[in-house]
């Protein structure tokens, strides 16, 4: 009880002062509001990027294995991959076959090429080369029209589905389905116009600047020599438990199709969405690790300045505490009001700095990107401003506890 009682008139004390000394209260916390503005600025900009992140590459599929000739992610041994012979289309229909049944086998082939329909024109625009199953292994869907049929590959016919970028591009709001535009020096007829799907996070891809074509017309079009086929096989597991033993069949599949022996190492690469989540977490945390540490150092610069704050206010009353310590004070007692005075500059300097933040994390979701204050976030920012309060005034709050009451009564 009565370590409650002491600890009750301590936080009355240190509240008193800091009403006594608004002015200087309030320009103390100016540096915990930027620490902690910049803290929580950083822990939500990271968040919002890895949101975007994941929205922008959802059409890749959590359940899809890629096979490929390169990995997704090449660090420092690109000359391991770069001879390594492409994977022909002939070989991803042994890999369909093989896998009938139990498994949905995409092939895909791709290039950049000019668009051109009337006087406008697109350049560096993808053409992608698939076939019907295209919207089984992926998210993405027709908005309007139709997608590729098994008698349009078969046929070999020239259509295309165009992404919204390129409908906006070259027909504005004129109607794009069954009209007929240029890829390269071949005509033609659009078929369909994907849904918006969104882009070119951090200079991925732009999945809206897309064209879809027959493969087989693809390979007529654009040429097809084996010797220079590079086709891309998106093999969709039946459910996301299956993918792992899925990947190890499709690689003891791959190894027999591309005729590897035993003791040699495979020339494809198996890519999933994982590996971009991880490599990108990764980025992600050292990038969040090397934001706080600078952030960090605002938080330092401000938690001097509350330290030196308190040294003063200590001096200032060093009459006061000889006083409080001559009627029975203990040094605990005292060493907790200073303690409290500086948890408290450093709280309100916190709580100012989450509403500052969360007006500028409301405009950066309104013109940058989408980000959100999150509670975990917020309660982090404010518990750290409550550590750096406690933290920077332990030493003031101890010399004054440690006076002498003789001393600190005599003193002018």
């Amino acid at each position: 009880m009565k370590a409650r009682l002491d600890l009750e008139e301590s936080f009355r004390i240190a509240l008193g002062s800091l009403r006594a000394n608004k002015a200087r209260g309030t320009l103390t916390t100016l540096g915990i509001i930027i620490g902690i503005v910049a803290v929580i600025l950083t822990m939500t900009a990271a968040h919002g990027l890895q949101n975007t992140f994941r929205q922008s590459f959802s059409a890749v599929g959590a359940d899809v294995i890629y096979v490929s000739r390169m990995p997704w992610v090449v660090m420092n041994d690109f000359f391991l991959y770069r001879n390594r012979p492409g994977l022909e289309l002939r070989q991803a229909d042994l890999l369909a076959s093989k896998l009938r049944g139990r498994a949905i086998v995409n092939p895909s082939i791709g290039g950049q090429r000019d668009l051109k329909y009337r006087s406008a024109t697109m350049e560096g625009v993808t053409i992608i080369g698939t076939t019907e199953r295209q919207t089984l292994v992926s998210t993405a869907q027709p908005e309007l029209g139709r997608f590729i049929t098994d008698y349009d590959v078969t046929r070999r016919k020239n259509v295309c589905v165009i992404g919204t970028d390129v409908r906006d591009g070259l027909f504005g709001d004129a109607a794009a389905v069954n009209q007929e535009l240029k890829i390269g020096r071949t005509t033609f007829r659009v078929i369909g116009v994907m849904e918006k799907q969104g882009g070119a996070f951090l200079g991925g891809p732009n999945f809206d600047r897309q064209v879809f074509v027959p493969i087989t017309s693809y390979v007529k079009a654009f040429g097809g020599d084996r010797r220079q086929q590079n086709v891309d096989v998106a093999v969709k597991a039946p459910s996301h438990e299956a993918v792992a033993a899925l990947e190890f069949e499709v690689i003891g599949e791959m190894r027999k199709i591309r005729q590897l022996r035993p003791a040699e190492a495979d020339n494809f690469s198996i890519n999933k969405l994982d590996t971009l989540v991880g490599a990108f977490d990764n980025i992600m945390g050292v990038v969040l690790l090397v934001g706080l540490l600078i952030t960090g150092i605002s938080l330092f610069v401000g938690g001097v300045g509350v330290m030196n704050i308190m040294f003063v206010s200590v001096t200032e009353r060093t009459r006061e505490i000889g006083i409080r310590k001559a009627i029975g004070a203990k040094p605990h007692s005292i060493l907790f009001q200073f303690l409290f005075e500086a948890a408290a500059i450093c709280l309100m300097g916190g709580l100012i700095g989450v509403v500052v933040a969360s007006v500028l994390t409301a405009v950066v979701n309104a013109t940058v990107m989408p980000a959100s204050v999150s509670i975990p976030i917020l309660l982090i920012a404010v518990l750290v401003a409550i550590g750096v309060g406690v933290a920077a005034g332990f030493l003031p709050a101890w010399r004054g506890a440690r006076l002498n009451p003789i001393d600190a009564l005599r003193y002018e």
